[in-house]
């Protein structure tokens, strides 16, 4: 069959990091990442299925991996070769359609008894993702065993499966797993209880569905997001931001709702208890301590990678920073309601066939300026590439 195959290939990823920061997307051209010929994945044991992706996403941490800017704490926790796409909708041999839950937790692994957070029902906390009888893997799509989306057929537990109705197409389908990703943050802000104003950094794909399910999910009074290109601001206020600007006008605009004062080099006095960083860049993390009011929280819902921040104000001020890490069974089950409610179908910017993957990839890591959002790869008969920008 063909799937795209990442290899270990030192010299191949240091290209892919050099090319990768000096066009974003380029690491696909240069780097380990090759389409090629190989066996399906083979049913690791009983409870497994064969599942064959109809559509496939493009997300950033993928991205970060092929430009070769991913931290080597993944390094223990991902086995090679493994094909990469956890963002998939997929058809089984009963001819249904199914969503895949990428995480591979106790259960998937063979392991018992289970650890306390998958016996609670947390397997995104599961820590055994080295372990059992499968290699590592942090994820579906991350794992030499079970393959992943960016082929024609993978493996999947049947726990890892979501039922689609008839009634959601493929395009709305393929936006669950991402959505999940927004519904479990939003989750975790309703757990907080009503909060007076959030801000909601980046209108990227992974912004513009917290902002989605922040309306959906969560007691919020003002609900401030930023975004740099049109296409992003008329998202995030059609999808339920009160206010929409700039990265550079956030202080600003957080400076006339709290009252505070600013000193020398942007830090506020005051600011908005919760901040959403959907982002994740040395750039967003600094912006949002400094906009994130004395005691309020920053919640990191975009992929960090290696940075450099200067931490003063989070011991001066008492905020914290709190990571947000990918999503339960019922973050997906609320995920679908939220892709058919709120027609999240529509930010699906444009499909490609896998030959075209270079093509692909590079589009994907330019999304923004190039008016799109979310990029897949469209692995049903007879696909060409499907573009609207």
């Amino acid at each position: 069959m063909k799937a795209l195959l990442f290899e270990r290939k030192v010299a191949k990823y240091v290209a892919a990091s050099v090319a990768g920061r000096l066009s974003p997307g380029k690491g696909a051209s240069v780097g380990p990442l090759k389409l090629k010929d190989i066996d399906e994945p083979e049913l690791p044991g009983e409870d497994w299925v064969r599942l064959r992706p109809l559509l496939a996403g493009i997300c950033g941490s993928d991205l970060a991996t092929i430009d070769g800017h991913s931290s080597r704490y993944f390094e223990p926790i991902v086995s090679f070769p493994f094909t990469p796409g956890h963002e998939v909708i997929g058809r089984l041999n009963d001819d249904t359609r199914a969503v895949l839950i990428p995480v591979l937790s106790c259960v998937t692994r063979g392991i018992t008894p289970l650890c306390r957070a998958c016996a609670a029902g947390r397997t995104n906390h599961c820590g055994r993702i080295a372990f059992g009888h499968l290699e590592p893997g942090l994820q579906s799509g991350y794992c030499e065993n079970t393959g992943g989306g960016w082929s024609a057929s993978m493996v999947a537990h049947t726990s890892q499966l979501l039922a689609v109705p008839d009634a959601i197409s493929d395009e709305a389908a393929v936006m669950v797993e991402p959505t999940a990703c927004a519904v479990h943050a939003a989750r975790t802000v309703a757990a907080m209880g009503s909060q007076e104003a959030v801000a909601v950094i980046g209108a990227g794909t992974l912004g513009l569905l917290t902002i989605a399910a922040l309306k959906a999910e969560a007691s919020v009074g003002t609900l401030l997001a930023t975004g740099k290109y049109p296409h992003q601001k008329a998202l995030a206020t059609s999808l339920g931001a009160d206010q929409v600007v700039a990265p550079r006008e956030l202080g600003r605009v957080v400076r006339s709702l709290t009252g505070a004062f600013v000193l020398d080099g942007g830090q506020l006095t005051d600011g908005v208890d919760l901040v959403v960083d959907c982002v994740g860049s040395e750039a967003s993390l600094t912006q949002a301590l400094q906009v994130v009011a004395p005691g309020g929280e920053v919640l990191v819902v975009g992929m960090p990678g290696h940075t450099a921040l200067d931490l003063t104000t989070l011991w001066h001020r008492e905020t914290a920073i709190r990571g947000c890490y990918a999503y339960t069974r019922p973050d997906f089950d609320q995920a679908l309601a939220l892709v058919a409610n709120a027609g999240l179908e529509r930010l699906l910017s444009a499909t490609y066939p896998l030959a075209r993957y270079t093509e692909a990839i590079e589009h994907a890591a330019t999304a923004g300026p190039r008016g799109a959002v979310k990029v897949a790869f469209d692995l049903r008969p007879a696909a060409k590439a499907r573009a609207r920008t």
